[in-house]
């Protein structure tokens, strides 16, 4: 069997039980061929980007439901034949049988033989917006309702894009969005500067490029010793609660954490993750961190709180419960190059 489907079959069963495909990529496709690395990474990308539609289409040639592996079988399958150009017909279709054979779901070869050998390229008539935008219909209308129906439309088709990546002056791979951030903290040498939600380092690390300095945080030990290559002091702490500083700070960052929706492109298993009723406990986080942060800002300070979020709960809805004088920028896939970033700048 061809590595690269055994890989992305076994990311993606991870993936379903809360991994994250690109950290996993990385870890399990180092040994690989490049050309097996890459297969897997389309095959694992566009199953996740497409599963609408691809589930959508199992729908329509399967009576009843499959069970959980092999639908996930059938989404590389049928993501293969009709949205893979190089790839022959009868490797997807054989490939995919052989994957329900080493899952041992020898009963369900034949419904996968006999269900690939259905698909074709034609074009479809999508059941609505939502199944042809591959996005849920709760994410959609809210992007239309914030930003309006076209640049909805244009955003959630950005998502199904394969994504560039950029590779910052520090040498860290970093989305441009990303790299925009810092900037507006207008950094000088000498200056103190707080990163209260620093992991994985690579806003900090740019930071520290301007001879700031800084001490980096995060709530979580484990990713903080990932940053042990920068030089400056790493604290562990919750953000949320009274910090353990005796002075403030010239620039002080939080880069929130947050649902992530700005990032679909490169992390399409959120929308499939992602529930209405997880934004009220992220903007509660996110205003007690920036409630926090504020009063560790000197006078003439400057702070910047930033997501990687399209969400106004944790964006301008978080600024609004916080007083001050906000600079606000949002940058939109598919408006905007890169991921989607807010960025709100407050001057003391």
């Amino acid at each position: 069997m061809s590595p690269a489907r055994i890989v992305a079959f076994d990311i993606l069963q991870k993936v379903g039980l809360g991994g994250y495909a690109s950290d996993l990529l990385i870890k399990h496709t180092a040994g690989l061929d490049p050309r097996d690395a890459g297969l897997a990474s389309e095959i694992v990308f566009g199953s996740l980007r497409y599963q609408a539609q691809l589930d959508h289409l199992i729908n329509c040639f399967v009576p009843r439901r499959p069970d959980p592996e092999i639908r996930l079988i059938l989404r590389m399958g049928i993501y293969q034949l009709r949205y893979l150009d190089r790839i022959p017909a009868h490797a997807a279709v054989s490939e995919s049988v052989e994957l329900a054979k080493r899952a041992r779901k020898q009963s369900a070869t034949g419904l996968v033989n006999a269900v690939l050998r259905k698909v074709d390229r034609k074009p479809l008539a999508w059941p609505d917006q939502a199944t042809e935008l591959s996005t849920p219909a709760w994410l959609i209308e809210k992007w239309t309702r914030q930003f309006g129906a076209e640049t909805s439309e244009k955003i959630a088709a950005t998502f199904l894009r394969p994504v560039e990546s950029y590779t910052a002056s520090t040498g860290r791979i970093q989305d441009i969005s990303a790299q925009s951030v810092v900037p507006h903290l207008d950094l000088h040498a000498g200056m103190t500067f707080l990163d209260l939600c620093a992991a994985p380092g690579n806003k900090t690390a740019q930071a520290l490029e301007g001879g700031v300095r800084a001490i980096a945080c995060d709530i979580h030990l484990h990713r903080l010793k990932d940053m042990g290559e920068l030089d400056c002091p790493l604290v562990v702490l919750d953000g949320t609660e009274p910090l353990p500083f005796r002075t403030q700070f010239d620039r002080i960052l939080v880069d929130a954490p947050c649902s992530g929706t700005g990032t679909l492109g490169r992390n399409p298993e959120i929308k499939w993750r992602l529930q209405p009723s997880d934004l009220l406990p992220l903007h509660r986080k996110q205003v007690a961190l920036l409630r926090n942060a504020i009063q560790y800002l000197k006078p003439g300070g400057r702070l910047v709180y930033a997501t990687c979020s399209l969400e106004e709960e944790e964006n301008r809805l978080v600024i609004q419960a916080v007083p001050g004088r906000w600079e606000l920028t949002e940058r939109l896939p598919g408006v905007d190059p890169g991921d989607g970033f807010f960025v709100a700048v407050l001057t003391s």
